[in-house]
């Protein structure tokens, strides 16, 4: 089942006027209910526009944007029930926390749309398990946390609002390893949980190669590949074209095969080279 569509969608900025600039053209692209799809592309691809887009912060110039099969834009006076099925999580979303507590800053989303205290204090419960915080961080100041504290809470804040799609830009930027960790793996928990639908924008394709079940290759404003992450990562030469790179694994096995030391170069997790090479080292010894 598709749970959101981009149909026949432009976006153009400036329009009649010597500044027009073209950041989507026609695009189509779809997303399974239930999948993760990394979205990537070098700066100025199109990325952030197309985030925008999904839950209704930017309209299109031309085009649909279809949740379950309905146009968003059909009935803009309920935009507000749309942003609460697809949740929106920009980059660095750290710099918008404003409550006294991180608890309060959480259930903002969930009291402004009417629930009661008790699915409130059920929604920040489940919202902060998902994203590691714990009781005593959810009782401190935002502002008392660490990077990586404030940026689950951050994330906990649009989780709260249980979104049927929740697209985030770059949502382990600048954090380290264990961090990146923490908050990839609880957003897989989420969907897992939920059947959710997670659109990544990321630079990492480690991070890419290791969630993601399908990726999107933005370029100039239009869609330069999709498919699944070994289509993808099987075609490398074109991500360089691109100007994007590929998981640090993969370069290795472009250049083992080069070599003739191994017939493939759709190698992009360390489980799946780990696996190779053993299978490698089992030819040769029965050659």
């Amino acid at each position: 089942m598709t749970a959101l569509e981009l149909k026949n969608i432009s976006v153009i900025y400036g329009e009649n006027t010597p500044f027009r600039k073209a950041a989507l053209n026609n695009i189509n692209v779809s997303f399974e209910k239930g999948s993760i799809t990394g979205i990537i592309g070098h700066t100025g691809s199109g990325k952030s526009t197309l985030a925008s887009l999904t839950n209704g912060l930017l309209k299109p110039t031309e085009g649909e944007i279809l949740l379950y099969g309905e146009n968003i834009w059909d009935k803009p006076k309920e935009m507000v029930k749309v942003r609460s099925r697809v949740g929106l999580v920009f980059q660095y979303p750290e710099y918008q926390l404003f409550d006294e507590t991180v608890e309060s800053d959480i259930a903002f989303g969930p009291k402004n749309i009417g629930l009661s205290e008790e699915e409130i204090k059920e929604r920040v419960r489940l919202a902060s398990e998902f994203c590691g915080l714990t009781q005593k961080e959810l009782r401190r100041s935002p502002f008392e946390l660490s990077g990586g504290q404030k940026r689950r809470a951050a994330i906990a804040g649009v989780i709260a609002m249980m979104p049927e799609v929740l697209v985030l830009d770059e949502p382990a930027a600048g954090l380290d390893p264990k961090g990146k960790e923490e908050i990839l793996s609880g957003l897989v928990e989420y969907k897992n949980a939920y059947g959710a639908t997670l659109l990544i924008i990321s630079h990492s394709m480690e991070d890419i190669a290791r969630y993601a079940d399908n990726i999107l290759v933005m370029k100039q404003g239009e869609v330069y590949m999709q498919g699944n992450v070994e289509e993808i990562f099987m075609q490398a030469e074109k991500l360089f074209d691109a100007n994007l790179d590929v998981p640090q694994i993969t370069k290795l096995f472009i250049e083992l095969k080069k070599r003739n030391l191994c017939r493939s170069n759709d190698v992009y997790t360390v489980g799946y080279a780990k696996k190779e090479i053993e299978k490698l080292i089992k030819d040769s010894e029965n050659a």
